[in-house]
């Protein structure tokens, strides 16, 4: 099944799931590209982008997970590119 590049946007308002939110984190870990925290300490809630590389079901699996733990909402926003497809056809990154 071809994969797709993803980036799930996590807010963390109930910080007695951040245990949680890491351990779901890590049994992904193989799909992580990359992670970014940022804890908002003004307004008591951190913000988290994973990007990944996965197929659309495990992406929205990981995604799903953590928006079921308490006070933790998350969304997938999905590249329309599949496979070894490249933007715009050539080896050149697309900006």
């Amino acid at each position: 099944m071809d994969t797709r590049v993803a980036v799930i946007g996590i807010i963390v308002e109930n910080f007695d799931s951040a245990e949680k939110v890491n351990g779901i984190l890590h049994e992904y870990g193989k799909y992580i590209i990359g992670r970014m925290g940022l804890p908002y300490r003004e307004k008591g809630i951190s913000i988290i982008s994973i990007v990944v590389d996965a197929n659309q079901d495990i992406i929205s699996a990981l995604s799903g997970k953590l928006g079921k733990l308490k006070g933790v909402s998350s969304k997938a926003v999905f590249s329309k590119i599949t496979g070894k497809e490249k933007a715009g056809g050539t080896d050149e990154a697309a900006y």
